[in-house]
């Protein structure tokens, strides 16, 4: 049994000299520890398997804290918003619809075009002005909620009054499991506010805003499928994108009457306006024709197009909305 010596101290007290060892707590953040640590360690050349579960439950608790830190961050994305100024609120999300199935030349992953975003839902955040409906995005919603799985949300921002109640219902009903984040890949959130043009946010972090209808339809498109590898093709659909939105749905009653028989001679000799698929410009020109009030008037390979996209169902949001 070893001997320990007793030492007087200041102030009456006494110190004893206990061995070193007892009373040092383990690194086990440093390869080098105290000396009674490597003996506890290593055992003949090895790492103590004590050790060595310690260390291998203190990666997992550092991974799920990382999971947990990547789902907190994605949810943040919108509580976080500027745009968070809400007098109400409407959890809703499209349920599953029998559409046509709709073909794309391509499929689009989520990870190439948003980034990889470890345990975080992409949040894309849309403020649109209730006196003027974005109808090519409900039709782009549709499709989206046919490709992934699609958290919707409507809100209505102070600065937005009398919203009619059509418009709080645009993306559908609530859906039952609004309140597990987890289950969705994308988060969709429209809301109601007196801006002068439509602005999408997407990262808050990383991107400015992107302002305009036809600027954030194609973003939301890309995200079904990659444009024309062709750039003729990929210039044509834009052509038509900004035809519609700057001339069909802005424009003087003569650049209407011109852009409809332009729409008319091109398909005349195609099913679609960029050829034999289906594009964001048949999407873009649709939801204009329809809200400048010309769908009656049309000629008659306009009027052909017009039953063609309504046969395909992603375009019932939108006639809705106007009735």
């Amino acid at each position: 049994m070893p001997m320990y010596q007793v030492k007087p101290i200041s102030g009456g007290r006494i110190a004893t000299d206990l061995p070193t060892c007892m009373y040092k707590l383990p690194n086990f953040h440093t390869p080098k520890g105290n000396s009674c640590i490597n003996e506890h360690a290593l055992q003949n050349g090895e790492v103590d398997p004590s050790v060595r579960a310690l260390e291998a439950r203190q990666d997992e608790i550092m991974r799920k804290l990382y999971e947990l830190k990547a789902a907190v961050e994605g949810l943040a994305k919108t509580v976080t918003t500027p745009d968070a100024d809400l007098d109400l609120t409407v959890s809703s999300s499209l349920s599953s619809q029998s559409f046509s199935s709709t073909t794309f030349k391509g499929i689009t992953d989520l990870d190439t075009v948003l980034g990889k975003d470890l345990g975080a839902l992409r949040d894309i955040v849309i403020n649109a002005n209730p006196a003027q409906p974005p109808l090519s995005l409900l039709v782009l919603h549709s499709l989206l909620c046919q490709r992934y799985r699609v958290l919707s949300t409507v809100h209505v921002h102070s600065s937005a009054s009398g919203v009619p109640p059509q418009l709080l219902s645009c993306l559908g009903p609530r859906h039952a499991d609004s309140y597990a984040r987890n289950m969705f890949q994308l988060g969709f959130t429209l809301i109601w506010k007196d801006v002068p043009k439509l602005q999408m946010k997407f990262s808050v972090r990383n991107m400015c805003p992107v302002e305009g209808e036809a600027n954030v339809a194609r973003f939301l498109f890309k995200l079904l499928a990659p444009y024309p590898s062709d750039p003729a093709l990929a210039t044509l659909v834009d052509n038509w994108v900004d035809t519609a939105f700057f001339q069909l749905a802005e424009g003087s009653a003569k650049e209407r009457t011109a852009v409809l028989r332009a729409l008319n001679s091109a398909l005349g000799r195609n099913p679609w306006l960029a050829g034999s698929e289906f594009s964001l410009a048949d999407v873009a020109c649709y939801c204009c024709v329809l809200q400048s009030g010309s769908a009656s008037s049309t000629p008659a390979h306009v009027q052909r197009w017009l039953k063609s996209c309504e046969n395909l169902g992603h375009f019932s949001p939108a006639k809705l909305l106007l009735k």
